[in-house]
């Protein structure tokens, strides 16, 4: 076994850690030491589950991937069985002092089934479209499960890395264009039927028409970016994150980077994660190069999940997507985000280190 690790997409990761534990320790510092204390012991947590991911054998993923959608399905029913509400949503189940988002476990389990699906039916995907169906109605399972907690935003996110994967899996471009027209019919149709997704919409497109209410964490958003100009207004002197932006410290900690840091800190880390995302789908191709298909899709998969999450999260910041409620990989405060992140890349790890052996 080759245990020698990227060393470009390991600095990268423990560079954008690092910001992320930074700026955390900033957005909450009006909500006391907590935050930041609770930050660290989620990060020492999500360590544990990055060495998890690397020292475990891909095999044994690979044979459980069938079990993986299982799982998924499991988690996303027991949470509206016994599951916390919050803010009228049930997406939480509190064991001890701790609470499992199951949208957040949902996401690695069916990018890993997918993984598996894939490389069982690499040969047949091109000329059988009866098998890009069975993948829908898998995720269509799950999907439904996290619509009724409500959680759209990773349902979104899933049904585009999933719908991704499929086509890198080889499927025909007018087979998966009619899929394409369907889920992105159904998305849309889900997202005007409810109320609120309709307002979060409207709001969206014209967040100073209604600045105190439904559009009001855009606006805040776009004042932070406003202030901190070119260079920002300094490390910790941000003001929006003490009276104005909401959830400063998970959703809008873009903003808070931007405030503070200005447009040299806010490029600097779509700088990094886009070296991320470049060295994952590197991986990736190695991975087939040598092969290894549950590898490669896998690694696609986590590629695809942490660069789409990441570009939502920056959209929704810079008021380009209505707001989803996603965190930022690796930056936002917020333990479940921050261990299944860390435990994805220590799976890409582990592909790397099994592709170099060939």
């Amino acid at each position: 076994m080759n245990y020698r690790l990227d060393t470009v997409l390991l600095m990268t990761w423990l560079m954008i850690l690092a910001i992320g534990t930074v700026m955390v320790a900033s957005a909450s510092i009006v909500k006391g030491d907590g935050f930041l204390y609770r930050h660290v012991l989620f990060l020492t947590l999500a360590l544990m589950g990055f060495l998890i991911g690397l020292i475990t054998p891909l095999k044994i993923w690979e044979q459980g991937s069938r079990m993986a959608l299982m799982a998924a399905l499991l988690v996303c029913a027991l949470v509206l069985v016994v599951g916390v509400e919050r803010n009228g949503a049930h997406r939480w189940i509190a064991i001890g002092g701790f609470t499992i988002q199951a949208g957040e476990i949902a996401k690695p389990l069916m990018i890993m089934y997918f993984a598996g699906f894939l490389s069982r039916f690499h040969d047949r995907i091109p000329d059988e479209p009866a098998i890009m169906v069975r993948a829908f109605a898998a995720f269509v399972l799950v999907a439904a499960l996290l619509l009724l907690e409500p959680d759209f935003g990773t349902v979104v996110v899933l049904a585009i890395s999933l719908a991704a994967m499929l086509f890198l899996a080889g499927v025909k471009l007018r087979h998966f264009i009619l899929l394409a027209v369907l889920g992105a019919g159904l998305l849309g149709l889900l997202a005007v039927i409810e109320p609120y997704r309709l307002a979060r919409l409207v709001g969206f497109l014209d967040p100073w028409a209604d600045a105190n209410n439904s559009g009001y964490q855009l606006a805040q958003a776009l004042i932070s970016f406003g202030r901190g100009e070119f260079f920002g207004i300094g490390l910790g002197e941000g003001v929006q994150k003490v009276h104005y932006l909401p959830e400063a410290h998970n959703d809008f900690i873009f903003a808070v980077i931007a405030e503070e840091l200005g447009a040299v800190g806010a490029l600097g880390l779509i700088g990094l994660f886009v070296l991320l995302i470049q060295r994952l789908l590197l991986i990736a191709r190695q991975a087939l190069a040598a092969g290894r298909l549950f590898a490669c899709y896998l690694v696609y998969g986590i590629a695809l999940l942490l660069g789409l999450q990441f570009l939502i999260n920056v959209g929704v910041n810079i008021g380009v997507l209505p707001t989803k409620g996603l965190t930022l990989p690796f930056v936002s405060y917020g333990g479940n985000s921050l261990i299944v992140c860390c435990g994805m890349l220590g799976l890409a790890f582990r592909a790397q280190m099994e592709a170099a052996d060939g």
